[in-house]
């Protein structure tokens, strides 16, 4: 059999020429190509250098701060919508317009999901487009655009089309034409990589949640909501401008093989996906509200929040670095199960005590175990799906989690009892728990039917 030989990202590899698969999504009329490679070839890449890759890592990392970090410290502005000016602080929203805990919430989780929802719509738009920069310099626009106009807002819909849909399809547009490509800039230490930059996410809600309350108790909501529509649009400049291509010198599908979406382990994935992101943005939603529940000020809550993202932030690096050592998959698995146990073991028992000392201790350890799931599904997915199917399967995955965001918190804003008492909250936190533990049954089954895929269980894996 006669073969040619290519480098992909330093390494020689040897491509069998009568070898072919097919991918979906190619530029014939048909939308199949016919690609010379083994299933476990790696694609041609760029070469790249180290300076090229610090560059990408601070532009992804400034990406995921103003997007995903954002996105965390709306419980701020929950909180703040809920309050009814008793504790003082003018409240933004007629009475009328706070009785629904569930749609205010939604404001925020419409905002997180199409930041991830919008890769279904946003992949295709990339592979079309010649320079990604158009892509993220129109999602500046939007993102600067929807805070801006929600400051003028006196209606729950209108927050929903402000600071919901516009801010959210922002986000996406500036999101992925980066994230899509970043993990293509990084071998060895793809795994300390992205955990780096997607500590973007636990410091910008650390920056956020403590500015955003400062400023909705001295200037009110309306400037509030101006000066951060402003700042992340600034923010969002040199992002435009640092935007990276794709590394890989072949064009890769945007849409998902149907056989691919048939096997078991992508189903798994795609419901793990989903369930952690519907789980994993609840505690970050009602932690300033809850603090409330048990006597505290708007402003502890909101400090709680920002120790939260800070742990956070340390945990996705540090879950980085266990991944290389120890398997991203493995370390995946810690990351979702041990959440789901904090969740019981000091959520619900705070509730059912009013004891800070374990809602703080939540507040900590589900900090140290809720980001691994963000920082290491993107390197589980070229591990397990290969480097050829990573844009497509990636992509789609990020539209599953966007559903799942959209949803989670909403449904559980609807299931907190009348009262003021934390036990309304107990029925949220076992919805909670149920979701995390989906996610971790099936990451688990992930691991198990990847091993029996390569003919062989590693422990590091």
């Amino acid at each position: 059999m006669s073969s040619s030989r290519v480098f992909s990202g330093g390494a020689e590899v040897t491509i069998p020429r009568q070898q072919s698969f097919r991918l979906v999504g190619g530029d014939d009329e048909s939308g199949v190509v016919d690609v010379a490679a083994p299933d476990n070839a790696q694609p041609a890449m760029r070469p790249v250098s180290r300076k090229r890759q610090m560059s990408i890592l601070l532009c992804a990392f400034f990406d995921v701060f103003v997007t995903i970090g954002m996105n965390q410290a709306y419980g701020v502005f929950l909180s703040y919508y809920l309050t009814d000016g008793s504790s003082g602080e003018h409240p933004f929203l007629p009475k009328s317009e706070t009785t629904s805990k569930a749609m205010l919430a939604f404001v925020g989780t419409l905002a997180a999901g199409l930041t991830w929802g919008g890769s279904i719509f946003v992949n295709p738009i990339m592979a079309r487009c010649k320079d990604p920069r158009w892509i993220t310099g129109a999602g500046a626009i939007f993102i600067g655009v929807g805070y801006v106009l929600a400051s003028f807002c006196h209606k729950v819909w209108q927050l929903l089309l402000t600071q919901g849909l516009i801010y959210g399809i922002g986000t996406s547009l500036v999101y992925f034409p980066v994230m899509a490509v970043a993990p293509e800039y990084f071998d060895a230490h793809r795994g300390s990589a992205m955990g780096l930059i997607l500590s973007g996410a636990g410091i910008g809600g650390l920056a956020y949640a403590p500015a955003a309350r400062m400023m909705l108790a001295r200037v009110g909501a309306p400037w509030t909501l101006r000066t951060l529509g402003l700042v992340n649009f600034a923010i969002c400049i040199p992002i435009v401008l640092a935007t990276p291509p794709s590394r890989s010198l072949v064009k890769r599908p945007t849409l998902v093989d149907v056989r691919l979406a048939k096997r078991p382990i992508f189903i798994l994935q795609a419901i793990a996906a989903m369930s952690q992101a519907a789980g994993n943005l609840v505690p970050l939603t009602f932690l300033p509200e809850f603090s409330t529940r048990l006597g505290y000020t708007a402003a502890f809550g909101a400090a709680l929040l920002a120790i939260n993202n800070a742990v956070n932030t340390i945990s996705r690096i540090g879950m980085g670095l266990i991944a290389d050592v120890a398997g991203r998959q493995n370390t995946l698995v810690l990351s979702v199960l041990g959440s789901a146990i904090t969740v019981v073991a000091f959520w619900l028992s705070s509730a059912y005590s009013d004891d800070l000392g374990l809602w703080i201790a939540f507040v900590v350890t589900y900090g140290v175990f809720a980001g691994g799931y963000n920082s290491l599904f993107p390197t589980t997915v070229i591990e397990v799906f290969g480097p050829q199917a990573y844009a497509s399967v990636n992509g789609f995955i990020y539209f599953i989690r966007g559903l799942g965001a959209l949803w989670g918190s909403p449904v559980g804003g609807a299931l907190v009892k009348g009262g003021t008492h934390p036990q309304a909250y107990i029925t949220l936190i076992w919805y909670d728990f149920a979701l995390l533990m989906l996610t971790s049954v099936c990451v688990i089954m992930v691991r198990g039917l990847d091993a029996l895929d390569k003919g062989k269980f590693k422990l590091k894996a």
